[in-house]
């Protein structure tokens, strides 16, 4: 079984149930996830970039830091082909992470297939749902390409591929 299907399956999310306490499980899952490719997030400061060999820049910014919370943004960059003068960001999440709870919250995600809605009334919990899964696909993508950030810059060596979660 693969990780992402080990982790729908975990979460008790078929598409038709969904429930707050699996979102908040999914949303622990991600902040695993995020401390794997930012594990000093806490004294992490301003806008960071990682980007392994031939790969795609991802740029992580930090918007707040408190105590308990980290806001920040997370994105991609990329520039078109017509003279490399045209760039745009996507995925491109705004997350906030509480550190005491050890949860990623989705405040915003623009990308092109899935809006997403503020509240958790039906459909938006289903919105949030699938935010969250986006959120943690995406993430675990960011690891296996290799990307990290760390409190003084330096990237550490990882090994592009790995798995976050077990595969059975």
């Amino acid at each position: 079984m693969q990780a992402s299907t080990w982790l729908v399956s975990r979460l008790g999310f078929n598409g038709s149930s969904l429930n707050v306490g699996g979102l908040m499980a999914l949303c622990e899952e991600n902040y695993v996830a995020l401390m794997r490719l930012a594990p000093s997030l806490t004294q992490l400061s301003g806008c960071l970039s990682s980007r392994p060999e031939h790969r795609t820049e991802l740029f992580l910014t930090v918007l707040e830091q408190s105590r308990y919370t980290t806001t920040l943004r997370l994105t991609h960059a990329f520039v078109g082909s017509t003279g490399g003068t045209q760039q745009w960001s996507e995925p491109d999440a705004t997350l906030r992470t509480y550190h005491d709870a050890e949860q990623v919250e989705v405040l915003n995600l623009r990308q092109t297939v899935l809006p997403i809605l503020s509240h958790y009334d039906t459909p938006a919990l289903a919105a949030k749902w699938r935010a969250n899964l986006f959120v943690s696909k995406w993430l675990r993508y960011c690891i296996g390409e290799g990307h990290h950030f760390t409190a003084d810059g330096q990237a550490l060596a990882t090994a592009p591929g790995r798995e976050l979660l077990p595969s059975a």
